[in-house]
């Protein structure tokens, strides 16, 4: 089973890297950029069939490790 958790910045919070990249698209001429946020991508590939139990287990790493439940927000998805 494949599995995607894509964890993003919270609203309201600085978003440097986003910023840099908006600045850099602009100055390679790609027009109509209003904002860029970025984020990361987590593609993992699961052993067994139950998907409940697959998003609970990916929930809870997305708790404990792969996002800073702070400032970020993660979704989760069976692929």
């Amino acid at each position: 089973m494949k599995a995607r958790v894509t964890v993003t910045l919270k609203t309201g919070i600085l978003d440097p890297q986003g910023k840099a990249i908006e600045g850099a698209l602009k100055s390679l001429g790609i027009d109509g950029v209003a904002s860029v946020r970025q984020g990361k991508v987590f593609d993992i590939e699961l052993a067994g069939a139950d998907k409940a139990k697959a998003q609970a287990a990916l929930k809870d790493a997305a708790d404990k490790l792969l996002a800073n439940t702070v400032i970020e927000n993660y979704r989760v998805e069976i692929v």
